[in-house]
């Protein structure tokens, strides 16, 4: 029997008509020329959504990959995100159809404004441009990453129109306690990024004692505590086997006193790995 037994991740309604698996690859910091294999192994071990980003410069490499797959297209969902200079009205508009140029795709699943970046305050219009590319067909859904609930506010209140997801850091040290709720009574979907804690939360002893009584990685304990809690998850990695034992997460539960001794692992002062959505404003 084969070590890893994949199944098909649960789908998460993001509207009506749309739905995003609740796993996925992520691909921060995968050089262009190396995300052709990983993303190739990822949809051969049965990752059916590829999370990228304008900023990552690997889109073309991503659309390779799903061009050279297998796979339908219309199996696969593909998220992308606007570079902070793909700012205002315009700015989203012209960057939607570069994502689509250097993906090879007729249409994104859903695209992302990647930081608000408030210091240029753009945000608002930027916004009102993916409304517009998902009223061209261009995009499927819309949403954000890296949004405070001011800035959701601010956005939906300008515009009426509600975000399907927000994309935020989001790891066993750094739980979001705080904005969780609001996305949930909103109706958005929270997804999370650096979902490791970009590696750190891996050597958490409570982690690896979880790990050990299941016989599972600590990987693995990580991405099922983000599941049981409803988010959607998207761990990267560029080896083969790691992508595969990173799916292989649907054949065991964690108990309430696991998920309990997790949740008591959040540090929302010193947690966070990346940039604080309040103070990021650069342009790239």
């Amino acid at each position: 029997m084969d070590k890893y037994a994949p199944t098909s991740p649960p789908a998460i309604e993001l509207s009506e008509f749309i739905s995003i698996p609740q796993l996925g690859l992520g691909v921060w910091q995968i050089e262009n020329d190396k995300v052709v294999p990983t993303v190739t192994a990822a949809l051969e071990a049965g990752y059916r959504l590829i999370d990228t980003a304008q900023g990552y410069d690997n889109e073309q490499g991503v659309g390779e990959a799903i061009k050279s797959s297998t796979v339908e297209r219309s199996e696969i969902f593909v998220t992308s995100k606007l570079r902070t200079k793909a700012m205002g009205h315009e700015g989203a508009l012209a960057g939607v159809r570069e994502s689509l140029a250097a993906l090879q795709l007729d249409y994104l699943d859903l695209m992302l404004i990647h930081w608000p970046t408030p210091a240029h305050d753009k945000y608002v219009e930027t916004w009102k441009g993916l409304i517009e590319a998902k009223e061209q067909g261009l995009v499927k859904a819309i949403g954000v990453s890296n949004f405070t609930i001011e800035q959701l506010e601010r956005i939906i209140g300008e515009t009426g129109i509600v975000p399907a997801v927000d994309q935020v850091e989001t790891h066993p040290h750094f739980q979001q306690k705080g904005l969780l709720p609001h996305l949930a009574a909103r109706g958005i979907r929270h997804e999370a990024y650096s979902p490791l804690g970009s590696g750190e939360v891996l050597d958490d002893p409570i982690i690896g004692e979880i790990a050990a009584s299941l016989g599972k990685s600590p990987a693995q304990v990580i991405i099922r505590w983000h599941l049981q809690r409803g988010s959607i998850v998207i761990p990267k990695s560029e080896t083969p086997e790691r992508i595969r034992e990173n799916f292989d997460v649907f054949g065991f539960t964690l108990s309430d006193g696991e998920m309990g001794r997790i949740a008591g692992l959040d540090d929302p002062t010193n947690g966070r790995t990346g940039s604080d959505p309040e103070t990021f404003n650069d342009l790239y």
